[in-house]
C-alpha cells in the first residue's frame, strides 16, 4: 500500500466506539466479565478453561496490582469493526449454529438456536476482539498494553477455527493502519504453541507485518500455505524444556526486532508452551513462561517499540495463576506501570468511570 492510499484509509474509516478516550488514571489492561463464557456446563467440553480470564484479573487483585476503578472495560466489537478485515459471508455463516460448532470444537451447540449461540458464545469472543483492538491504541499511547483475553490467531478474514471466531490480531493491526498516524509497519511476535496461521493468511502479501511464529511442529494446524508468510519460522519438538526454548525466544526476538523495526509489536502469549497442557506437546514451566515474557517486553523497551500483548491459548486450570504471575513480574522488573496512577487525587468511582470507554477521541473517524 502505497503512503497515499494509507492516508486516504485513514480518512474513509467507519465510525467506532473502540478508538476512545481513556483517562490516564487507567492501567492499559483491557478486560470485561463478559468475556467468560459459562452456558450450561458446554464450555466444559473444551480442554479450554472459558473462564480464565476472570480468574487472571481476580489474582491481580489479589496482589493489589488491579482494581475495579483501574482496569480499562472492554467494549463488544460491531459489525462495522468486524467488517474491516471479516467477509460479510463469514460474518453471515456464524449464524449457523452448526458453523460456531465447528469453530469452537464443542459439538453440542450445533444443536441450539443460534440467537443462544450469539450471546453467550460469541458475544464474549467480540468482547474480546474489542478489548484487543482497544488494546492496540492504548499500547501505542502508553507504550504497552495487555488486553488479558483474545489472540484468536486461527482466525482469518474468511474462515475460523481452533475456537478462534474473530481475527483480533489482524483487525488491531488494521485498526491502527487506518487511523493512527505513524504506524505503519507491525511485528508479531507469536509464542503460543500453535502455528498462528489465521494472521498468517491474513497478511501473507503485506510487507507491512512481519511475522515471527514459534511453534510444535507437530500439532495444529500445520498449514503449509500459511507458512509462507512466516518471515522468521522456529519449529519445535515435542517436549521442548526451558533451556532450549528460551534460548530461541531470546535468539530470535532480538533477530526479528533487529531485522525489521516496527512501529509496533503484537505478542501473542499462549500460555498452552506449559508442561502438561494436553494440546500444546511442550514442557515449559511456570517460571519458563514468565522468564519468556520478560525477554518479549525487556526486547521492545529497549528499543521504545509499543507492545500489544494477548493471552491466547492455555488449557490448564493454573494457567490463569501464571499469566498473573507475568504481568505481576513484568511490574517488578519495571516494564509495565503504574505510574500514570501516582498523584491523580480521583476517587475510586471517578476512576473507573474514566476507565470506561468515554466519547470518541479525535482520530476516530
Amino acid at each position: 500500500m502505497s503512503h497515499k492510499e494509507d492516508n486516504e484509509g485513514k480518512r474513509c474509516s467507519h465510525p467506532t466506539e473502540l478508538y476512545t478516550s481513556i483517562s490516564r488514571t487507567c492501567l492499559p489492561i483491557v478486560y470485561h466479565p463478559d468475556y467468560n463464557i459459562t452456558f450450561m456446563g458446554l464450555e466444559k467440553l473444551h480442554p479450554f478453561d472459558a473462564g480464565k480470564w476472570g480468574k487472571v484479573i481476580h489474582f491481580l487483585k489479589e496482589e493489589q496490582f488491579l482494581t475495579d476503578g483501574n482496569i480499562v472495560e472492554a467494549r463488544e466489537a460491531t459489525e462495522e469493526d468486524l467488517l474491516v478485515v471479516h467477509t460479510k459471508r463469514y460474518l453471515n455463516r456464524l449464524k449457523w449454529s452448526v458453523v460456531v460448532a465447528t469453530i469452537t470444537e464443542i459439538p453440542p451447540l450445533m444443536f441450539l438456536p443460534n440467537f443462544l449461540v450469539q450471546r453467550r458464545v460469541l458475544r464474549p469472543l467480540r468482547t474480546q476482539t474489542g478489548g484487543t483492538i482497544m488494546a492496540g491504541k492504548l499500547a501505542v499511547d502508553r507504550g504497552w498494553a495487555i488486553n488479558v483475553g483474545g489472540g484468536f490467531h486461527h482466525c482469518s478474514s474468511d474462515k475460523g477455527g481452533g475456537f478462534c471466531a474473530y481475527a483480533d490480531i489482524t483487525l488491531a493491526i488494521k485498526f491502527l493502519f487506518e487511523r493512527v498516524e505513524g504506524i505503519s509497519r507491525a511485528t508479531i511476535i507469536d509464542l503460543d504453541a500453535h502455528q498462528g496461521n489465521g494472521h498468517e493468511r491474513d497478511f501473507i502479501d503485506d510487507r507491512r507485518v512481519f511475522i515471527m511464529d514459534m511453534y510444535n511442529r507437530h500439532i495444529y494446524p500445520g498449514d503449509s500455505y500459511a507458512k509462507k508468510a512466516i518471515k522468521r519460522k522456529v519449529e519445535l519438538d515435542w517436549g521442548t524444556e526451558d533451556s532450549e526454548y528460551l534460548q530461541k525466544v531470546e535468539l530470535h526476538s532480538e533477530g526479528t526486532l533487529n531485522e525489521v523495526r516496527p512501529d509496533i509489536i503484537v505478542y501473542n502469549a499462549g500460555t498452552d508452551i506449559l508442561d502438561g497442557d494436553p494440546l500444546g506437546g511442550l514442557s515449559i514451566s511456570p517460571q519458563g513462561i514468565v522468564k519468556r515474557d520478560e525477554i518479549v517486553f525487556r526486547a521492545a523497551r529497549r528499543r521504545g517499540i509499543p507492545v500489544l500483548m494477548v493471552t491466547s491459548g492455555g488449557y490448564q486450570k493454573k494457567t490463569a495463576r501464571i499469566i498473573a504471575d507475568s504481568i505481576l513480574n513484568l511490574h517488578q522488573q519495571g516494564l509495565i506501570g503504574a505510574e500514570a496512577l501516582q498523584g491523580e487525587g480521583s476517587s475510586s468511582l471517578v476512576t473507573s468511570m474514566m476507565c470506561r470507554a468515554g466519547p470518541a477521541a479525535s482520530n476516530a473517524v
